[in-house]
């Protein structure tokens, strides 16, 4: 299968999935319109104070990370390949009263008005696996950022991506080396959703993201990983008293998150 085959799968899981999001207790969305922040502890420690800021946040999804930024004070810009997504982004931006600017876009193709742009490219939490090759990816990221300015990437770590979904052994190689093809019934938010799509995905090792960054010109400032998992995503979980989720029988001995902090050199 081709790649933009794969992508054209992809983007029609990723509408399917929307509204089951919306409606699901883990995006939450009355809270939200209420006022919660949805960005995570890790999140906000490498993004600073962003007001002030024009921020670039790839693959949105429907944007609720993207207006939480949007509350603290930044401009901002949310970019995703879901049509759908786009367009609920849209409107949850005006049922919170908030200012935002919506790109669709797969974030390897290169979008040329927002060249130059940004103080921030933000990204996070189920991204890269979805790039089959890092370097167009980091290449778009170099090409929006002003001189000085900072990519702020938090992701699951690669190391999770091996397992099998229910953590009963290892399934996948760390590394890049197959496309990942899997037909999983419900979401990551919703697991008995009546929903069965197929989707394409890739690993990606820190030392795929790593170079991929280097290369481009951006400085690594902060690399941080963590135990455990913000988001109760992940098969056979369990909540730890300090509010993250960890794989039962592993707790403490899996990498589950990354984050980093990155400067373009002026």
């Amino acid at each position: 299968m081709e790649e933009k085959d794969a992508f054209e799968l992809n983007r029609a899981m990723w509408n399917a999935r929307v509204p089951l999001h919306l409606t699901s207790r883990m995006y939450d969305l009355e809270s939200f319109i209420a006022g919660r922040n949805s960005l995570t502890a890790i999140e906000l420690e490498l993004l600073g104070d962003v007001a002030g800021k024009r921020i670039l946040h790839l693959q949105c999804h429907f944007g609720q990370d993207t207006l939480s930024l949007a509350r603290m004070g930044a401009a901002v810009t949310g970019l995703d390949i879901s049509d759908t997504a786009i367009a609920e982004a849209q409107r949850l931006t005006e049922r919170c009263g908030l200012k935002a600017s919506w790109v669709l876009s797969n974030v390897i193709d290169p979008v040329p008005e927002l060249d130059g742009r940004f103080d921030i490219v933000y990204t996070s939490f189920g991204t890269i696996g979805w790039l089959p090759d890092l370097r167009p990816w980091a290449a778009n990221i170099k090409r929006y950022l002003k001189p000085g300015g900072r990519l702020v990437f938090v992701e699951f770590h690669p190391v999770m991506w091996m397992f099998d979904n229910d953590f009963t052994g290892i399934a996948y190689s760390y590394f890049n080396r197959q496309t990942i093809v899997e037909e999983e019934q419900g979401t990551y938010a919703d697991r008995e959703a009546n929903i069965k799509l197929e989707s394409h995905s890739w690993n990606h090792s820190l030392g795929d993201v790593i170079t991929a960054i280097l290369n481009v010109g951006l400085r690594i400032e902060r690399f941080t990983e963590l135990d455990g998992s913000p988001h109760d995503c992940f098969r056979n979980a369990a909540e730890g008293e300090d509010g993250m989720y960890r794989i039962k029988g592993m707790e403490g001995k899996l990498p589950m998150v990354y984050g980093l902090s990155a400067t373009l050199e002026v």
